[in-house]
């Protein structure tokens, strides 16, 4: 496949490193020619299941030069969505598919707001992934998900092509005949752990293991879960409780990618995970009282602050 990665974060670098190993065609889409520069001095994965390393990866600020393509992975911050797909537009053809790996519930209809639905598949991931510097990724665990579907909800073959085109590349890849579900599913534990690992500045393993933030998280799961349930997405009884087994299995040492944003001083995805939850429940007259009070903690940093200021 000839495969775009929109973003050169943890997150995209990761999969891109695995598909291009695997023979795939991978480019990285960049905002500026000094992060194309820098990406093509390599890109080094340290993993616990086994470190890689890409020595030359493709890098380039212009998508013309990829086409024709095959597959586009979004994999920007949420604030750069409408900026990364117009981007990429250019080279989006009739044989084209575009699958979104960032957080949130909103992150689709953001993007078919630009491409339209044709050639956009659902899509969530999990995995637990940090830049350590210029060309070095931390994968830590052994945690890498990606679940596709169809947003209709339909069996097809392009979503098994890239499943296995995934999982050629060591990608633990699945399909999902509901990925409306599977999306809000990962939005209910990532805006809640992702909420909690901040306020706490501290790592998974910390935060769980006190009775007093394993409680928070769980009852802020609750919350998402029951805002889900109002919104007609079948979310289980047993979810959360289930979730928290998942918790468990995390390694220790890991944050959030917005724990991680909070202690460099950088921008927060603060308004599309908990401040999705307090929005769309506000709508319907749904109070949120404990993703309220995350929000409102972290609110005053959402736009970036001085490393030191968050230490």
């Amino acid at each position: 496949m000839n495969i775009v990665v929109v973003g050169a974060g943890a997150v995209g670098c990761y999969y891109g490193v695995r598909l291009a190993l695997a023979g795939h065609r991978v480019g990285f889409l960049v905002r500026s020619e000094a992060s194309a520069a820098t990406l093509r001095s390599g890109i080094r994965v340290n993993s616990d299941p086994g470190n890689m390393h890409l020595k030359d990866p493709i890098a380039f600020t212009d998508a013309n030069q990829a086409a024709p393509v095959d597959l586009v992975l979004i994999a920007v911050k949420l604030w750069d969505t409408d900026s990364a797909v117009r981007n990429v537009l250019p080279v989006v053809s009739h044989q084209t598919s575009v699958i979104s790996l960032q957080n949130g519930v909103d992150k689709d209809e953001m993007i078919a707001g630009v491409l339209g639905r044709d050639h956009l598949l659902g899509a969530v991931t999990y995995i637990v992934v940090d830049k350590a510097g210029d060309g070095m990724i931390v994968h830590s665990g052994t945690l890498q998900r990606i679940i596709i579907g169809e947003l209709n909800g339909e069996t097809t073959t392009r979503v098994r092509e890239i499943v296995d085109a995934l999982a050629a590349g060591g990608i633990d890849a699945q399909s999902s005949t509901d990925i409306r579900r599977s999306t809000w599913e990962k939005f209910i534990f990532l805006s809640s752990i992702s909420a909690v690992t901040a306020v706490t500045r501290q790592q998974i393993g910390a935060a769980r293991s006190h009775h007093a933030t394993r409680t928070l998280l769980e009852d802020a799961m609750k919350e998402a879960a029951a805002l889900a349930r109002a919104e007609d997405v079948p979310i289980g009884s047993d979810f959360v409780a289930d979730r928290m087994r998942f918790v468990d299995t995390l390694p220790a040492e890991g944050r959030s990618s917005m724990a991680n944003d909070l202690l460099r001083g950088s921008r927060l995805e603060l308004e599309w995970l908990s401040g999705a939850v307090v929005r769309r429940a506000a709508r319907i007259g749904m109070p949120t009282p404990v993703h309220g009070a995350l929000y409102a903690a972290l609110v005053h940093a959402a736009d970036g602050q001085p490393s030191q200021r968050s230490s």
